[in-house]
């Protein structure tokens, strides 16, 4: 039996085209990068070493005072050959971008958008373990974890869920490290690749 085949209506094709689209668009790897303590240097190292097109995006999540106000896009921005910019509510991560979490919250994304929380001052703060849990969720195998320089063991709970998710998760070396607490937990814990 053969089927005429029914062209599809503007509407759908428009639908489909915007559904491929966003495939394309969420198809791009995102680098979580967790830092702490003499974070700002290993940063700083790494950014110096991406070349412009590598066609991954990057989300610095350092542990800042959150009673200042921060420079770190700018000081990063020096010696990086893609765009670094500080998080605002709503941006659309794009690849061969940075973006910087701000002081005083928490980051997540959904959808292909960072957000921002608040952080609650009851609760423990772990900005790296909550954006790599929404990572993973978001990106499943094309998340990936970075723990560079900190002190105690915020990313490892993220490191975990990236990896259960068939994401890569990377720890900065305990003799390269200036803090080793945070990339050793991860380490010792088993979850970095």
């Amino acid at each position: 039996m053969h089927m005429a085949r029914v062209p599809k209506s503007r509407q759908e094709r428009v639908q489909s085209r915007d559904k491929s689209s966003l495939n394309r668009e969420q198809s791009f790897p995102i680098v979580g990068i967790g830092a702490s303590a003499g974070g700002l240097e290993a940063i700083s190292e790494l950014l110096r070493h991406i070349p412009e097109r590598t066609g991954l995006a990057f989300v610095l999540i350092e542990h800042l005072d959150p009673s200042h106000r921060s420079n770190l896009s700018e000081i990063l921005s020096r010696n990086a050959h893609i765009p670094v910019e500080e998080v605002r509510e709503g941006t659309v991560v794009e690849p061969d971008h940075a973006y910087v979490i701000p002081p005083n919250m928490g980051l997540y994304i959904e959808g292909g958008t960072l957000h921002l929380a608040p952080r609650q001052p009851q609760v423990p703060n772990l900005p790296v373990d909550r954006f790599f849990c929404s990572l993973a969720a978001e990106r499943k195998h094309r998340s990936i974890a970075v723990i560079l320089s900190g002190t105690a063991s915020d990313g490892v709970e993220g490191c975990r869920v990236i990896k259960e998710a068939g994401g890569i998760t990377f720890a900065q070396t305990e003799a390269s490290a200036k803090y080793s607490g945070m990339p050793q937990s991860a380490v010792d814990a088993g979850c970095v690749d």
